[in-house]
């Protein structure tokens, strides 16, 4: 009689517009899990919301990420137990109901690395791969990350806020603080979405009223001269840093396009050509923000380092991209954790964090 698999729902798509990208991590993860220990579970959840369960079959995400709605004519709904200790699925069309052991959400963006999916597994009383409620909804906010971060003594881009209306935004005022160059980013989105960079009044206000169709919360970043510079993080309580790697973009700056649909947007360097003694600095700051934000599980920390040596955090990501050219699942390739090894790893860390908070007096 074989070992019990630990059946592991892998959540996908989602309502953010990150849904595409969230296809292609989830046609990774899929592919390289354990099949010896695991039993995939796959939950997409399409644009308004509705998860379904559809069957484990690469072929059909292959088929997935090739349309453009893909996730819309499926007919399987499916509901979460919030029940704590049920673990259960029920499927809607034949009230059935479906066994689960942990929720490993890939799901980038809002309404899925927010916090949202997280309390529902909380909840549940479901181990959740990843970050919890707090580490992923201070993550997902950029303007947040910012304000903890410079508690912590840790450097930030300077920024400014806008938030709803870009009515009584000055850009004289923006420009002499911040200078000329600006980058204008959605408070809660990653992946690029809606971030522009701008040079010039014209350009700042078409951007501005872009990013705020993504968000209703925008930020303003003066531009650092320096390379960009990401390390992986891995574990709870007591996290390790991978080696780092560097991204030199061939486009201006890591835009939507170089991550994802040109191959040859942006050059990859892992490791980083860095000094060990710059190797040691990246990875001690990557582990303090990591531990500041009250991360778990996984996060991608993204910095500059500028022409001086100074290391300045751009932003995290607690769901980091997992497709074939994402840089976290490279970077601890590179250091000596296979893809398979590395998603086994996340699972684990996500049933320890439970049974962690499950000895918890209440």
């Amino acid at each position: 009689m074989g070992i019990k698999k630990t059946r592991v729902a892998i959540l996908f798509g989602g309502r953010s517009t990150e849904h595409k990208i969230s296809l292609l991590s989830a046609k990774n993860v899929v592919k390289s899990i354990d099949k010896e220990k695991y039993e995939s579970l796959l939950i997409a959840i399409d644009k308004k919301g509705t998860w379904h369960l559809v069957k484990e079959d690469l072929q059909y995400l292959d088929k997935l990420t090739q349309e453009e709605n893909p996730i819309i004519s499926l007919d399987n709904p499916v509901i979460l137990s919030q029940n704590s200790g049920q673990n259960l699925l029920y499927t809607l069309n034949d009230n059935n109901t479906v066994a689960v052991d942990i929720l490993y959400p890939v799901l980038h963006g809002t309404y899925g690395e927010d916090g949202s999916i997280q309390g529902l597994a909380k909840l549940a009383g479901l181990p959740c791969v990843g970050c919890g409620i707090l580490g992923s909804a201070i993550g997902m906010d950029k303007d947040i990350m910012k304000h903890v971060l410079i508690s912590m003594d840790i450097p930030v881009a300077s920024w400014a806020t806008v938030r709803n209306s870009a009515e009584d935004v000055d850009y004289s005022d923006i420009a002499s603080q911040l200078g000329s160059e600006l980058f204008i980013k959605p408070a809660n989105l990653g992946s690029s979405v809606g971030v522009s960079h701008t040079t010039n009044e014209e350009q700042f206000f078409d951007a501005l009223e872009k990013a705020l169709s993504f968000d209703t919360k925008v930020i303003i970043e003066e531009k650092i001269v320096g390379r960009e510079i990401e390390c992986a993080v891995l574990g709870n309580a007591y996290p390790q840093a991978s080696v780092p790697g560097e991204i030199v973009s061939k486009g201006g700056f890591y835009s939507y396009e170089n991550k994802y649909l040109d191959e040859t947007g942006a050059e990859l360097h892992i490791p980083a050509a860095l000094t060990p003694e710059q190797t040691e600095r990246v990875q001690q700051l990557a582990l303090e923000t990591y531990i500041g934000l009250e991360c778990r599980g996984l996060t991608r920390v993204d910095m500059f380092m500028t022409p001086e040596g100074e290391l300045i955090i751009n932003e995290v990501n607690t769901i980091p991209g997992f497709t074939d050219i994402s840089m976290y699942p490279k970077l601890w390739e590179a250091s000596g954790l296979s893809q398979t090894d590395l998603i086994s790893e996340l699972i684990e860390l996500a049933k320890e964090e439970l049974e962690s908070l499950n000895k918890l007096v209440l």
